[in-house]
């Protein structure tokens, strides 16, 4: 089917960054590229604009060059800056997206996929192979640090240059559905990383947007609990407050053989007299050493604690 200018020049207006009016002309590395680059950083889609109407001619096989077989391209000193540019991209991308994955693994391999799909565009390619050796070469030079996705790029981009030819022609293009299965899965990858450290982001902040009232409700009363446990130190109160109880203080007024009273009598610390002579009838009940005489000796023990316990918190019982 013949592609039609007018319908090159909609898509480029309407999804230019995404790279539709490259799908349209059967451009797939070339509409990948802006599909990851947001149109090669919006700088390449406004250039797209006054080679449309050579790309729609090549898309319906007029105005092409004859066969290039046998022949190396011309260098183009556009075509190199963008797969540095890519390739930095890429690698930077990668550290980002993914900080559990060795660095020597995933920056270098990053950066030589960006440089091999920049190579990619239009009617050229580069030799994958050596473009990737180059890449992990350069990051194993510097120990794979965040700093060596700029000569790797350079490396790969290098050996890109050096091995770079003409695409075959005549090939037979794949079905519409297909080519569009391709890049989901490349962009999937691509964005996947990306997405979950987003993600992860986004969870911290929200912990901390949470955590923003119980903060500013403990700084105002801050002056209060100072006061308090200043009043305690001088002896003018001489438990905790209610409130500091119910809502999570720590209870600083309790000695700590208060403390070990209420654990004894299984009370939490500030419970009333009413609970605490309940618990210790019950329990004295449980421990007694005469309903205990196969145990006595921890009975004995159990027995004597509560008693220690209850007048701890009550006073000493009355005979």
């Amino acid at each position: 089917m013949a592609k039609r200018l007018l319908v090159a020049y909609g898509l480029w207006a309407l999804g230019g960054p995404l790279g539709l009016h490259h799908l349209y002309l059967g451009r797939d590395s070339h509409a990948l590229l802006w599909l990851l680059t947001l149109g090669g950083f919006g700088a390449g889609w406004l250039w797209d604009f006054w080679h449309l109407p050579r790309w729609v001619a090549a898309a319906n096989g007029t105005g092409t060059p004859g066969d290039h077989s046998g022949t190396v391209p011309a260098l183009s000193p556009l075509r190199l800056a963008g797969q540095v540019t890519v390739g930095t991209y890429f690698g930077l991308v990668a550290a980002l997206g993914l900080p559990g994955v060795p660095a020597l693994l995933a920056q270098p391999l990053a950066v030589g996929l960006g440089v091999q799909l920049v190579s990619s565009v239009g009617d050229q390619t580069a030799d994958a192979p050596q473009t990737l050796a180059a890449a992990f070469l350069a990051s194993l030079l510097f120990q794979g640090r965040v700093l060596a996705v700029l000569p790797a790029s350079l490396a790969a981009t290098i050996a890109a240059q050096r091995h770079r030819r003409y695409k075959p022609r005549g090939v037979p293009r794949p079905r519409l559905a297909a080519r569009l299965y391709r890049l989901g899965l490349v962009s999937l990858a691509f964005a996947a990383p990306l997405a979950y450290h987003g993600l992860c982001g986004a969870a911290g902040v929200l912990g901390t947007l949470l955590a923003l009232p119980r903060a500013a409700a403990d700084v105002l009363l801050l002056p209060l609990r100072t006061g308090w446990l200043l009043a305690e130190i001088l002896g003018f109160t001489g438990s905790s407050p209610g409130w500091e109880r119910g809502d999570g203080f720590e209870t600083s007024g309790w000695s700590e053989r208060q403390q070990w009273a209420y654990e004894v009598l299984g009370l939490p610390a500030g419970a009333s007299a009413e609970d605490v002579h309940r618990s210790y009838r019950e329990l004295v009940k449980v421990w007694h050493p005469d309903h205990n005489r196969q145990r006595a000796e921890e009975a004995e023990r159990r027995f004597i604690q509560l008693q220690e316990a209850y007048e701890e918190l009550a006073g000493p019982r009355r005979p």
